[in-house]
């Protein structure tokens, strides 16, 4: 049995480095081709650009603003077959291997158990990861995750839970349903983990279902939106990941407005932020996104400065918003008139993205129609 393990782990080892993300060190589900001609799973390197960087993760080559991804169909292929023949008795000897890596835990645990289950967490890939759920593991890295007096305990739950979530979605609803909103919640309070259990939460929020759940919670959008005004720069990202994930579920967005978070995403705006722009694209969707937007001062300023000097993804999602503003506000189609607004969008209806294009015209036409004719 033991030369069949040995066999076993020998094979895990000689998995192709090629099959492993260079951001996460895990194998890829979804491989992505930058156009450093380098590949990535999606999911890391999504939040590597959304986190403001504009470089190979590789090279340290500079990248043009939003990226193309395009997807790596023959390494994705090869994954597959190549996981699909493995011998079962592979992933037999891990299992084993991680059994005897894995110590026992109980509350309250201490730093080298915690960091042993991180470890394994982390590096030790889909089994050992089922390996730490099915210990029930989880529950004592949530009741730590709540604790801040111990900040090292704190982070170091708070970094296995995020990799388990990484199982997929089984694995995040699965903690949802352990408990794991009142937890990671708390953590958002400030101090040391904010800006990991934010990030946590925008994992957790990837399942459709638990975007409804997070948001129901009576404090996840607030301090979200706390995070938002008076966290650092890390904070304040993270913390806008979150919102971006969870105001794809339309309720969310109302939330959202209600919880103040539109001054600081505006500031955020303001500072070259493009996931805080797309994030105002969403909160203009709904009635009420659209009148807090249209009481704040020199919004429609902002807007103009991003179409004059912000990323395509940024100019793209800030005529979403101007179209938003001005579909039935006489008086906002104005005010942009008066930014030049209507001379920006002229030059950008030709653009040679298409929904840069696309948006640019309807705004150009509903502001001429104000121009020329009004409202009727």
């Amino acid at each position: 049995m033991r030369e069949r393990e040995r066999e076993g782990m020998r094979m895990e080892v000689e998995l192709p480095d090629d099959f492993r993300c260079p951001i996460s060190l895990e194998v890829m589900t979804d491989p992505v081709i930058l156009p450093s001609g380098h590949t990535f799973d999606r999911a890391s390197i999504q939040r590597w650009l959304d986190s403001g960087n504009r470089t190979c993760p590789v090279t340290n080559l500079p990248q043009p603003p939003s990226p193309s991804l395009i997807p790596n169909h023959a390494l994705r292929s090869l994954i597959s077959s190549f996981l699909a023949q493995r011998p079962t008795t592979i992933d037999a000897a891990a299992g084993n291997r991680d059994a005897l890596l894995l110590p026992p835990i109980s509350f309250p645990s201490d730093a080298p158990t915690l960091a042993a289950v991180l470890r394994l967490a982390q590096r030790g890939g889909p089994n050992s990861r089922r390996l730490v759920a099915d210990s029930g593991a989880a529950s004592v890295l949530l009741r730590h995750a709540a604790a801040p007096d111990r900040p090292d305990l704190q982070d170091l739950s708070l970094r296995a839970l995020l990799h388990l979530t990484l199982d997929g979605d089984d694995a995040r609803l699965g903690l949802v349903a352990e408990g794991a909103l009142d937890p990671v919640v708390a953590a958002l309070r400030g101090g040391p983990a904010a800006a990991l259990a934010a990030t946590l939460l925008t994992s957790l929020a990837v399942v459709d279902v638990n975007k409804a759940t997070i948001g129901a919670h009576p404090a996840a959008i607030p301090l979200l939106a706390a995070l938002l005004r008076y966290g650092d720069g890390r904070e304040r990202r993270e913390a806008a990941t979150a919102l971006y994930e969870l105001c794809k579920f339309a309720e969310n967005r109302r939330r959202t407005v209600r919880a103040g978070a539109l001054l600081p995403l505006v500031r955020l705006t303001r500072e070259g932020s493009e996931r805080a722009v797309r994030i105002l694209g969403l909160l203009a969707k709904c009635r009420e996104g659209k009148e807090e937007m249209r009481k704040l001062i020199g919004f429609i300023n902002v807007l103009s400065e991003v179409l004059r000097a912000g990323s395509p993804r940024g100019i793209e999602h800030a005529l979403l918003v101007l179209n938003y503003l001005c579909s039935d506000s006489r008086e906002m189609a104005f005010t942009a008139i008066k930014e030049g607004i209507l001379d920006l969008c002229s030059v950008l209806a030709g653009d040679m993205n298409p929904n840069i294009g696309k948006n640019a015209m309807e705004l150009v036409l509903r502001l001429e129609k104000e121009q020329f004719g009004g409202y009727s």
